[in-house]
């Protein structure tokens, strides 16, 4: 029996579902565990889901010319991990999303995720405000990354993020941040003497 009371939880912060509709909302997730390690998506391979996180951490990433990770954003529980580029387009993601964590995850096709448009058009606007959040916290990190020092993203990441920082190795944080992971030691110890 899959558990999908987060994703009910998730739901109900945007539309209401009676619980007929959700039940029709939920027939076509379906349940996937990543390792750690493991990948839901690899560079090259076209994005067949968008992934409800219900358990655990996923990078979302590229590498650059330099064979450097350039982490794009994490995703944990009650997030979704996509390349929506590729999901959307149906050609070969320029993304990784690799399991830092055991992670579960619940997935939908683009077939299925169209169809249940269909069936719920509700599900459309609860789609749509979730984009405009995402893409309104991708325009707030962009220009934090123009406009502000290292230590200061730092220190945001830290407020708005805090248990996320845990469970993130130092190498993760600073390749979020995109800084060296010893730059990022360096501000930490000078943020330890205030």
């Amino acid at each position: 029996m899959i558990d999908f009371e987060l994703l009910r939880q998730h739901v109900a912060k945007y539309i209401q579902l009676s619980a007929t509709e959700f039940e029709t909302f939920i027939t076509d997730f379906h349940p996937r565990k990543i390792n750690k390690k493991n990948f839901l998506l690899r560079e090259g391979e076209i994005c067949k889901y968008e992934a409800f996180v219900t358990k655990g951490c996923f990078r979302i990433y590229y590498l650059d010319e330099n064979g450097d990770a350039q982490i794009l954003y994490f995703a944990v529980e009650t997030w979704w991990a996509t390349d929506i580029d590729s999901f959307i387009h149906q050609r070969p993601s320029i993304l990784n999303i690799e399991a830092l964590e055991d992670t579960t995850v619940l997935v939908i096709s683009k077939t299925d995720k169209d169809k249940l448009y269909e069936a719920l058009p509700k599900v459309e606007k609860m789609f749509r405000i979730m984009n405009q959040h995402s893409l309104v916290t991708f325009q707030r990190r962009v220009i934090s990354s123009l406009g502000k020092t290292a230590e200061q993203r730092y220190l945001e990441f830290v407020e708005k993020y805090p248990a996320l920082e845990q469970r993130l190795t130092q190498q993760q944080l600073a390749a979020y941040l995109g800084i060296s992971h010893e730059f990022l030691s360096k501000i930490r110890k000078r943020l330890s003497r205030r």
